[in-house]
């Protein structure tokens, strides 16, 4: 099931045809009340969200879903008319997994959600044979899918849980912003380093003082270190 919440009526008809054409379920809402009375009685594979929304913003909604711990590992993709670096980076910042500009084409939408929902997928087939990697009391338990530090859970976004997996499968080894986001984006290089930057910070805050394991390396990318 997939919820796209889109206060436009044509827009969201259109999006809701699309996906019940492309074999997925789903169902539409107006704004944040009708979407969050609905989370109470089921809750969804991903969400569509559109940032300019009345009322509530998708913004907000955003950071309440993260904040939840029932809602909290739900794929977002954002939808946003306004094509510039900061209303991006503000959302992905927020947690969204992906975003969309305004006006996109449907085929277009539906690429972007396969590709999130392959990577949730592609988590948790593995998740069943992977061990947890550990750094001192730092543990990513990847059957799971959660971090620890000194025992305590980390509420991390699925891209930032990516990202600081791909950086522990290759601890040691330089990465560059490119890279990163091709594995962590399933994408090739696309000009969205700024993307990987904005992640980066985010996740050495949320680590806390095992954030200083992800080392800049000038001119490069980031590498993790073992030891903070």
């Amino acid at each position: 099931m997939i919820y796209c919440v889109e206060d436009d009526s044509s827009i969201r008809e259109l999006i809701i045809y699309t996906l019940e054409a492309a074999g997925y379920s789903a169902k539409g809402f107006a704004d944040s009340t009708e979407f969050f009375a609905a989370l109470g009685s089921g809750l969804p594979e991903l969400v569509l969200l559109d940032l300019m929304l009345p009322g509530e913003d998708g913004i907000s909604v955003l950071k309440k879903l993260r904040a939840d711990r029932s809602t909290a590992d739900i794929p977002v993709i954002i939808e946003t008319a306004r094509d510039t670096e900061t209303d991006k980076v503000t959302g992905l910042d927020s947690g969204a997994d992906d975003y969309l500009v305004k006006p996109f084409g449907m085929m277009e939408m539906i690429s972007h959600i396969k590709a999130v929902l392959r990577r949730c997928s592609s988590h948790d087939e593995s998740d069943a044979q992977d061990d947890s990697i550990r750094f001192d009391g730092l543990v990513i338990d990847t059957k799971k899918h959660v971090v620890t530090a000194d025992g305590l859970e980390l509420r991390l976004t699925l891209k930032e849980y990516e990202l600081l997996r791909t950086f522990a499968e290759n601890r040691g080894k330089a990465l560059t912003r490119e890279e990163l986001f091709a594995k962590v984006w399933d994408s090739g290089p696309a000009g969205e380093t700024r993307t990987v930057d904005v992640h980066v910070g985010t996740l050495r805050t949320k680590l806390g003082r095992y954030g200083g394991m992800i080392r800049t390396v000038r001119g490069v990318g980031y590498r993790l270190e073992t030891r903070p």
